[in-house]
């Protein structure tokens, strides 16, 4: 499955379990550790779990298997590692707190809206 095609399905996973705040950072020729990064919020710690398990089903029924996953039990950050789109589902505080948006502020935004078209 090529990059694009996985990153409109971790988008509508985030977005079908109400994930707020989906922002995807291009990390082309910025990182080596991913080509995007998605980032988004849930309000509890149980939808975030949602969240995150909707994006490993359906990145697996796609055909992408998910290398690891991290922070699952706890609901506070989840980092989903799928090679080249790493997810992280943050609750707000935390979210806020480490500001990856800002840490990552030279990588191009991508619109949710515009990868889901």
């Amino acid at each position: 499955m090529d990059n694009q095609t996985l990153l409109k399905t971790v988008v509508k996973a985030c977005d079908d379990k109400r994930a707020e705040d989906i922002v995807v950072l291009d990390m082309r020729g910025i990182s080596l550790i991913a080509d995007y990064f998605l980032i988004c919020n849930g309000n509890s710690d149980k939808q975030i779990q949602a969240i995150a398990r909707e994006v490993k089903e359906k990145s697996e029924e796609a055909g992408t298997a998910v290398r690891r996953m991290e922070g699952f039990e706890e609901g506070k950050w989840v980092l989903i590692d799928l090679g080249d789109i790493v997810a992280h589902i943050f609750n707000r505080d935390e979210r806020n707190y480490y500001n990856l948006e800002r840490l990552w502020g030279d990588a191009p935004t991508v619109s949710a809206e515009s990868v889901l078209q």
